[in-house]
């Protein structure tokens, strides 16, 4: 595998870079992180991951060692391939994108172009493990929202309401106010309803 390429900066765009390394031109494919972070420097370092296809060899470039790994770990899901990782990876930062697994949010890994609810669920099955694990993130914000959100789901049930309906107001309610308490979420999911 080739780990990184350095070289003279000739060609710049958001979706792509050519560096020149040896007399060579290198077509890479990169993200938006990427590209903001490259800046507007002459020579640069990228990592890169090598894709190995039957009609091509892709050379993505990467401006962290983090990036990449994410960029591994997201097309080792079944349905994920290379420019969807690419794509999750421009429209999410790598903590976002580790953060929205370590805590199930579906909707978030759903809102990238190109991934629909079930492949986001894959991704969450595949990858929370090993990001939890690997990143080290923390896991008491998304462990307590989920507790929280359960037991009112389970409150608001009981008091006869409809558990789909309930869900969606619960979600929202938990995005605007990530550290809300039971009672409190409580409260707020019986106004809306």
């Amino acid at each position: 595998m080739i780990s990184h390429i350095r070289g003279k900066l000739v060609e710049k765009y958001t979706t792509h870079v050519v560096v020149e390394c040896n007399g060579l031109g290198y077509h890479l494919p990169i993200s938006l992180q990427t590209f903001t972070s490259i800046g507007e420097e002459e020579n640069v370092k990228l990592f890169t991951y090598l894709n190995i296809r039957e009609d091509a060899h892709i050379l993505y470039g990467f401006a962290t060692k983090i990036e990449r790994e994410i960029f591994k770990l997201l097309i080792s899901v079944s349905g994920v391939g290379p420019s969807t990782a690419i794509t999750m990876l421009s429209s999410m930062n790598t903590d976002e994108i580790q953060q929205a697994i370590g805590s199930e949010d579906v909707a978030k890994i759903k809102s990238v172009k190109g991934i629909g609810e079930k492949t986001a669920q894959r991704v969450i099955v595949d990858l929370k493990d090993k990001i939890l694990k690997t990143y080290e993130i923390s896991q008491e914000i998304p462990l307590s929202n989920n507790t929280i959100k359960n037991e009112a789901l389970t409150a608001l049930e009981v008091l006869g309401f409809a558990r789909k309906r309930v869900d969606k107001i619960i979600q929202v309610i938990i995005q605007e106010s990530p550290n809300i308490n039971l009672e409190d979420l409580i409260k707020k999911a019986l106004k809306n309803l």
